[in-house]
């Protein structure tokens, strides 16, 4: 049991106004699965957002992890002329409507498309339409501009009249008219801007593109958005709306529901606070009953790049917390997810990682939640389990909950301190499935039920498409390390071993593993299939000096597909 206070389940207080109007620079957010009125979005609903990745990297990440893993769709930052500077925000201060941002020019982003859509993940695009830079300068393009001013793009006549920032997020006129953080508002009501809006989303949509993410929608009123959306060569296009939910407010991100798909703000706040103060049995009916948008058109996530940075929401900061709220995520049948994958930071306004290109996950701050086993191998498993009701809930009035979706998937999920084993009730066939978290087989026998343990901090997920551990693994052969080992302020666990892919035993060369599910430390290596290797794993402190685990030399053998699963505890 949790020592969480108790509660039965029931939609929770309304939460108040989002703290940060303005959320740093520009509220931005995601996409995700097609709206009703858009194309069905067929079996695939899961978008990973791959904030601020170059598209060269985005094109290698669709077919290297998104397309395998069954993902549906990436979103990838704003791809327009914006303003210079090394800050992430700099992405969301428009200069013009060329494709000439540090992320890629117009041939890499065509490029990027195109090698998507070969992999079989579809492409949705950041959009900011509803403002300009603020300053004067030269953008990323090329193109000067002073604010109210974007020579060949628009004028002063172009921007709305309240040329003061927003203070009354309960005066409609104020939150729609008057400038978000100090940038230059567009009158969306206006005939030309609407057109010149809708000529740029008309010129991504002839390079590929198959939907927009609408940043800041609740600063335009949404007959400005339903009228622009009415002039694209395919009004139809899915279509995902940022309208952040804050109590009391004049403008209400329902308003939208008529246009498209809308963020539902307050699933991800829901989630941190139940994974953080309350107990996971309380989500037995989560979503529309606890006050959500309708499930069809409400986009769902754990986290954005704005309520990571706020701490509006749970982040990779959050260790085995964060993981589990998204393996729920993508296990419950409700709104379609985006899963966050963003760098490290320190400093809120720190922009990627060497200007976007991702070199290698887990590197250079590079977290890729994306490609994580814990969430990567849910994907599959919210396919599998598409249409499929909620079925056999447990729980333990705590934090430790399971259940199945129909007769096609399983999962549990023990968010306590310390381990489960228990006999589960599931409506599966009789059989052999892997346990896609883990990599492990469980054997569920002719009643649905099946025996397992579960560490604290983890989970287990069964479905129909995964009867085998041996075909499971997405993406290259190698070595899935994970060590379950405490460090103190300043220390990080690395990976040291005899081949060169782990530092051929060079302690500077060793590789960092990711804490996210702290206190099991994890990386993904890729190595040459049927490959046996020695290693062990070091500590190092913010001075670099090192502390070897004790014991003989660990070994392993990559097998012959996918990757070999190690599971360890630091040797002291």
């Amino acid at each position: 049991m949790s020592a969480r206070a108790a509660r039965p389940p029931r939609p929770p207080a309304v939460a108040g106004a989002f703290a940060t109007a303005a959320l740093l620079a520009a509220v931005t957010l995601t996409a995700q699965a097609p709206q009703a009125a858009a194309a069905a979005p067929g079996d695939k609903d899961v978008t990973a957002v791959l904030f601020e990745w170059k598209f060269a990297s985005v094109a290698a990440a669709c077919t290297n992890a998104l397309g395998p893993a069954g993902y549906g769709y990436v979103q990838v930052s704003p791809p327009q002329e914006h303003v210079q500077g090394p800050q992430w925000w700099t992405s969301y201060q428009p200069v013009s409507y060329k494709i000439a941002g540090r992320l890629g020019d117009r041939t890499a982003f065509k490029a990027m498309v195109d090698t998507c859509h070969a992999a079989g993940v579809k492409v949705v695009a950041d959009s900011v339409i509803n403002h300009m830079a603020a300053g004067d300068g030269t953008g990323t393009g090329g193109s000067s501009y002073t604010k109210y001013n974007y020579p060949g793009v628009y004028s002063g006549s172009d921007l709305d009249d309240c040329r003061a920032t927003i203070t009354d997020y309960q005066d409609r006129a104020n939150v729609q008219n008057c400038e978000l953080v100090q940038l230059a508002d567009l009158d969306t009501g206006e005939d030309y801007v609407r057109g010149r809006i809708a000529g740029y989303l008309n010129d991504l949509l002839s390079l590929g593109v198959d939907g927009f993410r609408i940043d800041a929608a609740k600063h335009m009123p949404a007959a400005d958005l339903a009228n622009i959306k009415s002039r694209l060569t395919n009004p139809g296009v899915y279509w995902k709306q940022e309208a952040i939910h804050g109590a009391g407010e004049a403008v209400s991100p329902s308003e939208y529901l008529g246009t498209g798909d809308v963020q539902e703000f307050r699933y991800a706040r829901d989630l941190k606070r139940v994974f953080q103060n309350e107990n996971l049995a309380y989500l037995k009916n989560f979503g529309e009953a606890w006050g959500h948008l309708p499930s069809g058109q409400a986009g769902v996530f754990v986290d954005n790049h704005d309520t990571e940075r706020v701490g509006d929401t749970l982040s990779y900061k959050d260790g085995s917390a964060y993981t589990l709220a998204n393996v729920f995520m993508l296990a419950w049948p409700y709104g379609s997810p985006d899963v966050h994958s963003g760098y490290e930071w320190t400093d809120k306004d720190a922009g990627p990682p060497n200007g976007g290109a991702v070199n290698a996950c887990y590197a250079d701050g590079w977290k890729c939640q994306h490609a994580w086993r814990e969430i990567s191998s849910m994907v599959a498993f919210r396919n599998a389990a598409r249409g499929q009701s909620v079925t056999n809930w447990w729980d333990n009035g705590g934090d430790q909950i399971a259940f199945g979706r129909g007769s096609k998937a399983y999962v549990a999920l023990n968010h306590e301190g310390s381990a489960l084993t228990r006999t589960f009730q599931t409506s599966l066939a009789a059989g052999d499935y892997c346990d896609v978290q883990s990599g492990r087989t469980v054997t569920v026998g002719a009643g649905g039920q099946f025996t397992a343990t579960l560490g604290a901090g983890t989970a287990l997920a069964l479905h129909v498409n995964a009867r085998t551990c041996a075909g499971t693994p997405a993406g290259p052969a190698g070595a899935s390390f994970a060590v379950n080992a405490t460090t103190v302020p300043g220390q990080n666990v690395y990976v040291a071993g005899d081949r060169a892919e782990l530092g051929a035993w060079n302690t500077a060369a060793a590789l960092k593993l990711d804490p996210a599910a702290y206190p099991v430390w994890k990386l993904d290596v890729t190595l040459p299939a049927g490959t046996s290797f020695a290693y062990k794993y070091v500590r190092k402190d913010a001075a670099g000096n090192v502390t070897w685990e004790s014991g003989a030399n660990r070994t392993a053998t990559v097998p012959a597909s996918g990757k070999v699963t190690l599971t360890d505890t630091w040797r002291t």
